[in-house]
């Protein structure tokens, strides 16, 4: 038996079993996004018949601290009372209008009354269609065809964008995608995140190429790894100079790692930003937007076409309407905040106890943890973490109780539900798994 093979006799989970084994025969691999099938830690995934605030409940009635929260988007917790009250008067009104609402014209406020970088917004249904749209945006405007990504950095599975691209592709140890030609990705060239030499060779070699320079500002595809202090002021002023846009992909970290995203954090002004996850309460939803001159270029105003049957559904508009208030209340951030560091002081504790050599990261209500002694700052450093002991590590937390993402290349997500109790029970449970790894 590998060292990954769940510790089914400890997880009372006959429902799950028998309704993955009818998902694989109906869905490829029994799941419908590649990273919940467990493959990088052994064993197989739980079905979960419902949330409650900082916990799931699956389909045999087990009850699990998440911390994968919809893998970012519930911040307020499962089934918020406020989010769904909100969507409970709603849905009598409709589902969808394929026309304007004006929930719309609200979340747009609010999105932009937190990151004024954001001068006019267009709201579509995830975070890859954001992605793509951006991109398709700042060729148009530029009238330039490259872009440059970096190593590690995930930007949803466009094709252009499948290349060195962490995450999922990561943690399945998959090519970077059969099925994108060769054609789709030659205007796109990597660089190392943390590196802004690598960075400047590229505008070096292509002065006049270059449309856009997307990347995470804090990557959480790649587990968690933040920005050197000189690195994101570092691009600002090579895109300024070589009349590239700069793009930040803020769908996860977007009222993640701060109220007002992580341009705010560290004071950088992107020219365009790509949004999603907190943005839709849980709902499907995605959206770009930045300076007004590059927005008045999207149809019907300008010529670069782009358009969506949900775009700006009326659910996922009150769902993050709700969810953004929420979050924004007074005093809701500095107690995530606290918990935060309530739960990186106990893991670091925990793992120096027992001599496991782990790397640590947290910013805002996202964190990270490496079986890798760091420091972790970019791709190269990040692959070199022990995976077969996280996925030891992950079925012990499992079996106590604590629900962690599947993948060591996976960022974890606290919760305004998430209280002392939580954390001190997963400290607990994170001291008896580093015990077990010394085995």
């Amino acid at each position: 038996m590998s060292s990954t093979e769940p510790t089914t006799s400890l997880l009372n989970i006959p429902t799950s079993q028998a309704m993955f084994a009818q998902a694989r025969e109906l869905l490829p691999g029994g799941v419908n996004s590649p990273v919940r099938a467990f493959r990088a830690v052994g064993g197989q995934p739980l079905f979960i018949e419902r949330g409650e605030g900082a916990y799931l409940v699956d389909v045999d009635g087990n009850r699990y601290v998440d911390y994968i929260m919809s893998w970012g988007p519930l911040i307020l917790g499962h089934a918020h009372p406020d989010v769904v009250a909100a969507l409970q008067e709603a849905l009598p009104r409709g589902t969808s209008y394929g026309a304007p609402c004006p929930q719309e014209i609200e979340l747009a406020e609010l999105v932009m009354a937190h990151m004024p970088n954001i001068e006019m917004i267009r709201f579509v249904n995830s975070g890859t269609e954001a992605t793509m749209s951006v991109l398709r945006l700042a060729r148009a405007f530029t009238g330039r065809n490259k872009i440059i990504k970096f190593e590690g950095n995930y930007h949803g599975h466009a094709d252009m964008l499948l290349v060195q691209a962490g995450s999922g592709v990561a943690t399945l140890g998959l090519p970077d995608s059969p099925g994108v030609p060769a054609a789709t990705v030659v205007d796109t060239l990597t660089a190392r995140y943390n590196d802004l030499e690598s960075v400047a060779r590229l505008f070096e070699e292509f002065p006049n190429d270059i449309a856009a320079l997307i990347l995470e500002p804090v990557v959480g595809n790649m587990g968690l790894v933040a920005p050197l202090p000189e690195f994101l002021p570092g691009l600002r002023q090579l895109t300024k100079n070589y009349g590239a846009l700069l793009v930040f992909d803020e769908v996860m970290t977007g009222f993640r790692v701060h109220p007002g995203g992580a341009q705010t954090l560290f004071d950088i002004t992107p020219d365009l930003t790509a949004l999603g996850k907190v943005i839709g309460g849980g709902l499907p939803v995605g959206a770009y937007g930045g300076r007004r001159d590059i927005m008045e270029m999207v149809a019907p105003v300008g010529p670069m076409y782009q358009a969506g049957t949900l775009s700006g559904n009326p659910l996922a508009m009150t769902a993050g309407i709700a969810t953004i208030r929420g979050l924004t209340a007074p005093g809701v951030w500095e107690q995530m905040e606290e918990r935060g560091e309530q739960l990186m002081r106990g893991l670091h504790a925990a793992a120096e106890e027992q001599g496991i050599p782990v790397s640590h990261s947290r910013v805002g209500t996202m964190f990270g943890l490496f079986f890798n002694g760091g420091p972790v700052i970019d791709w190269s450093s990040a692959k070199r973490s022990d995976t077969q002991r996280f996925g030891r590590y992950f079925q012990s937390m499992l079996a106590q109780g604590v629900y962690l993402a599947p993948s060591q290349f996976e960022a974890g997500f606290l919760s305004a539900a998430h209280g002392h109790a939580e954390i001190e029970a997963t400290v607990n449970a994170a001291a008896r798994a580093f015990a077990s790894l010394k085995d």
